[in-house]
């Protein structure tokens, strides 16, 4: 079955090597011969070429000389044979064939199809198929097999990518030396976790799926590897409030931060967190800060602080405490988030609160840890680059070495927890929220949450979604200019699904 609908998209995710476990097990324990699979690969792909360009008379594909490869014959062998104008271009030695892409190439030739050896692209043609390395790619990519991705992507015709756009690694999400970027791409028997963070997302474009007819014996057979996050789910879960409720029921946060100069972050979180339904929160700041926000926002119950004893009294009455928008690195700041880690209520820390922690770190279990790469990167004493390498070990790291729950954001922000054995993976969100302030609102989304009574992993995961689902629908302005504030009235919009 061929799924185009994101919303509909398999949850679970795959390591390449347990792409090819699904593979060997549904032909060697289910009898499904290889090739009658490569046959559904392709005749998926060709369904999609069709349904997603109707106008196309003429295709080209580009085949390696691996299994994706042949199922790029059977895609230029569907399309001469719904009278299309097809050329396959060969990267690679041909005489390399074997087993079933041997096969497919032979009966695309016996349907009258010409195989030619790749020389360029300098010619005119509706639609490109990608279908030239497949999931084991481990190194980069280079020499005339570059050469032929980068002409690929040159080309004013729009590009199908078949299981994982060339060049991209299917486990880590990063490019290896120069890869496909592909306005949709096919991904067969598993949906495969890299297509869905770092530079996955750019690479793929619109992601589609089948199954290729495998039974679902198969699936129990292999567990995964991560899971996809849907702001859905989560909303299923959201009831109408209780006429009987009151503010006291919907629990108080307190976040920290907002040093001298620093009060916008500070003031956006806290707002953020009323929005996404907090009962109280209040906010510890500067002195000179407490007045302003309040005048700004009144609902928000501002304290100008100067010594961390003044937290106490606020932190007993909290549920929850928020640390680290605006918090600075100076002396204020550390002798803040000193005072809030010595108590046991459930954390929030971000900003620079995790700069901060980075310079003293500690392991605990009761906190949300939500670092952007550069603040990951100096949690693991590496550089962002490292930390984008490979995201996935990145947020594994992270959690082993600081506890509770871990955060990564960026393109397919990742979540990882001792209570969830896959990392949660959110697919919400744009290019938009590459913008100032983006992660101060998340931060007060998910105190909010906490102090509603979810618990920190189901916390982290929900407002993340609730936060990347909010800036898709303040995108629907244009992502340029977005700014973070605009998130507000989607945040309350989306946490009251009863309204319409």
């Amino acid at each position: 079955m061929l799924i185009t609908d994101p919303s509909q998209l398999p949850a679970r995710l795959y390591l390449a090597e347990q792409v090819r476990a699904l593979d060997r097990c549904a032909i060697e324990q289910h009898g499904i011969p290889g090739l009658i699979l490569m046959e559904r690969a392709g005749a998926a792909a060709f369904e999609l070429l069709r349904a997603r360009w109707p106008e196309a008379r003429s295709i080209t594909v580009l085949c390696g000389t691996g299994n994706n490869g042949g199922d790029g014959f059977v895609v230029a062998r569907l399309a001469l044979q719904a009278g299309l104008t097809v050329r396959l271009l060969q990267l690679g030695d041909s005489a390399k064939l074997r087993g079933d892409a041997l096969t497919s190439a032979e009966r695309f030739r016996q349907a009258g199809g010409t195989i030619e050896p790749y020389a360029d692209l300098d010619f005119p043609v509706d639609l490109i198929v990608d279908a030239v390395l497949g999931t084991g790619l481990e190194r980069a990519v280079s020499g005339p097999w570059a050469e032929a991705l980068m002409a690929a992507n040159r080309h004013p015709a729009p590009l199908l990518a078949l299981d994982i756009p060339s060049g991209l690694h299917a486990d880590s999400g990063r490019i290896l030396g120069c890869a496909i970027q592909a306005q949709a791409t096919i991904s067969f028997i598993g949906l495969k976790q890299g297509m869905f963070t770092a530079e996955g997302p750019a690479c793929c474009g619109a992601i589609a799926f089948a199954d290729l007819e495998v039974p679902p014996e198969v699936y129990r057979a292999v567990e995964g590897s991560a899971r996809l996050l849907r702001w859905q789910a989560f909303a299923e879960r959201l009831e109408p409030r209780a006429r009987s409720l009151h503010k006291g029921d919907c629990g108080h946060l307190l976040l920290v931060g907002g040093e001298r100069g620093l009060l916008g972050a500070i003031r956006m979180a806290g707002e953020a967190a009323l929005r996404t339904g907090a009962g109280l929160v209040s906010i510890a700041t500067r002195p000179e800060h407490a007045a302003l926000i309040a005048s700004q926002r009144p609902e928000l119950m501002c304290h100008g602080v100067v010594q961390p004893e003044e937290l106490l009294p606020l932190l007993a009455r909290a549920d929850a405490v928020a640390v680290g928008p605006g918090l600075g690195q100076g002396g204020w700041g550390q002798r803040m988030l000193r005072r809030v880690l010595q108590c046991d209520l459930p954390l929030v820390v971000d900003a620079d609160g995790l700069n901060l922690l980075a310079q003293e770190p500690e392991r605990r279990d009761g906190w949300v840890l939500t670092p952007h790469p550069g603040e990951a990167g100096r949690l693991l004493g590496c550089s962002a680059r490292e930390i984008q390498s490979d995201r996935f070990g990145a947020v594994s790291r992270l959690r082993r070495r600081y506890g509770g729950v871990v955060l990564l954001k960026g393109a397919g922000t990742l979540i990882a927890s001792e209570a969830e054995a896959l990392t949660g993976l959110c697919r919400e969100g744009n290019p938009g929220m590459a913008s100032g302030g983006m992660g101060d609102l998340l931060t007060g989304v998910i105190g909010s949450l906490i102090v509603q009574g979810e618990p920190i992993e189901m916390a982290a995961e929900m407002g993340t979604c609730l936060h990347g689902a909010a800036a898709d629908l303040a995108a629907g302005g244009g992502e340029r200019g977005m700014l973070a504030t605009d998130l507000l009235p989607a945040i309350r919009r989306l946490m009251n699904p009863e309204a319409g």
